[in-house]
C-alpha cells in the first residue's frame, strides 16, 4: 500500500514536467490518414486533404484525440505525445489515457501513471483508463494494484466487458512468468 502511494505521489509530480504542449491547439486534422498517409511530425488535415505540420488553429480537441490515439495505436508514441499536448482542454480523459498510455510505452512508466489517475479523478468510470492503469501496474511488479483496478472494472461493466477481459488476461500472464 505504501508503495502504491509513493508511485501515485512520483507520478502526479512528474506530470508537469511532461504537459508542455510542443505546438498550439486549433481545428480541423485527423486520426486513421495520420498514421497511414503522414510522415513523423505531420498530421492529417482534412480540410486541405494533406499532410501538414501542426500549427495554431488547425486541430480541435476531438481531431487531436483521433490523431494522437491512432498514433499511439501504431506504436509512434513521441508523436502521440506531441500530438495530445496540442488539446486545449488539459482535462479531456481521453487525451489524458492516451498520453498515459503513451508515456508508458515509451518507458516512462511513472509519467504514465500519473496521466492514468488524473483521467480516474475527472471521470471514475472511464474502465479503459482502469485497464491501462492496471497494465502499467503490471509493468512495474505490483499485482495487487492490477488486481485492484481489475475489480474495479468488474464493478462498472461486470466480467464480459473487453476491458475486464484484457487486464484478465494480462494479469494471468504475469501470474505464469
Amino acid at each position: 500500500m505504501r508503495r502504491r502511494l509513493l508511485i501515485q505521489v512520483l507520478a502526479l509530480a512528474a506530470l508537469p514536467l511532461f504537459a508542455a504542449p510542443v505546438f498550439s491547439a486549433g481545428e480541423g486534422g485527423g486520426g486513421g490518414e495520420t498514421v497511414t498517409k503522414c510522415k513523423k511530425g505531420y498530421v492529417y488535415d482534412k480540410k486541405l486533404k494533406k499532410c501538414v505540420t501542426p500549427k495554431q488553429g488547425m486541430l480541435d480537441d476531438d481531431n487531436i484525440y483521433e490523431a494522437g490515439h491512432a498514433l499511439a495505436m501504431a506504436g509512434r508514441y513521441d508523436e502521440a505525445i506531441a500530438v495530445l499536448s496540442l488539446a486545449a482542454d488539459k482535462k479531456d480523459p481521453r487525451i489524458l489515457n492516451y498520453l498515459g498510455y503513451s508515456h508508458r510505452h515509451s518507458g516512462r512508466v511513472t509519467v504514465g501513471l500519473g496521466y492514468y489517475e488524473e483521467a480516474l479523478r475527472i471521470d471514475p468510470n472511464y474502465t479503459l483508463v482502469r485497464e491501462y492503469l492496471g497494465e502499467a501496474h503490471l509493468q512495474i511488479g505490483d499485482l495487487a494494484g492490477a488486481q485492484e483496478q481489475l475489480q474495479e472494472i468488474e464493478k462498472r461493466t461486470g466480467k464480459g466487458s473487453r476491458e475486464y477481459g484484457m487486464l484478465s488476461e494480462q494479469i494471468d500472464h504475469f501470474t505464469r512468468s
